[in-house]
């Protein structure tokens, strides 16, 4: 009985590590993809909020799906849904898409206007101000 409760256990926790997990199912961290472009919605959601901005690429407007970190690590370094607004200009740079979609998962994303810099350290996320 005691083997079958440990399989079990061992099971839902690959499980949930799987779903939660998924970024490197969807993102392939060894294609960057640099952007720049315009807030057109921030959406401070869970798990993973998103942002989505206007890139203009030979002279041709592309909207682009950003996934940012999760929401709870987020807020935990000053990050809320007013952080950032439709209109914003940004920098953004993450690991692409595997299905080849216009979305990256953010790995650094700057608003030069005020230096707002929020970077993927590793494991966490960090928030700074450049000058």
């Amino acid at each position: 009985m005691m083997i079958l409760r440990t399989a079990i256990v061992l099971l839902l926790t690959a499980a949930t590590v799987s779903a939660h997990h998924y970024i490197g199912n969807v993102y392939d961290s060894t294609k960057r993809v640099s952007l720049d472009g315009v807030v057109a919605v921030f959406r401070f959601v869970p798990a993973h909020p998103i942002l989505e901005i206007d890139v203009v690429r030979n002279g041709r407007s592309e909207r682009w799906r950003l996934e940012m970190d999760n929401h709870f690590e987020l807020r935990a370094i000053g990050i809320e849904a007013d952080t950032l607004k439709a209109g914003d200009k940004v920098t953004a740079e993450g690991s692409a898409a595997k299905d080849g979609s216009k979305a990256i998962y953010v790995r650094s994303l700057e608003r030069p206007v005020d230096g707002f810099l929020y970077e993927q350290v590793g494991a966490t996320p960090r928030v700074r101000l450049r000058r």
